[in-house]
């Protein structure tokens, strides 16, 4: 069996926090819907995709949109923010 390493991408995310729906609309340049303090259901091109409160949403390489759960996020992300500033 073949092994492979996943190739390293920079991707651009927000956390919903369950009072930044507005931040996260802006983030995704359209509307978002917020029923309930936790989750907040995000329409995609294809599919309406609901993230809760701690996940994140993120922005991949072709412009679309997942949400990741934040434990997964914390293992496969680290920030790039203080290689920018070196």
């Amino acid at each position: 069996m073949a092994k492979f390493r996943k190739k390293p991408v920079v991707v651009e995310a927000v956390q919903w926090n369950g009072d930044n729906s507005q931040e996260i609309a802006k983030f995704l340049d359209r509307a978002v819907s917020s029923n309930w303090i936790d989750t907040i259901t995000i329409a995609t091109l294809s599919i309406a995709i609901k993230a809760f409160r701690g996940d994140w949403i993120v922005r991949g390489e072709d412009n679309e949109f997942f949400v990741c759960k934040p434990d997964v996020f914390e293992k496969t992300h680290e920030s790039v923010d203080s290689e920018a500033s070196n």
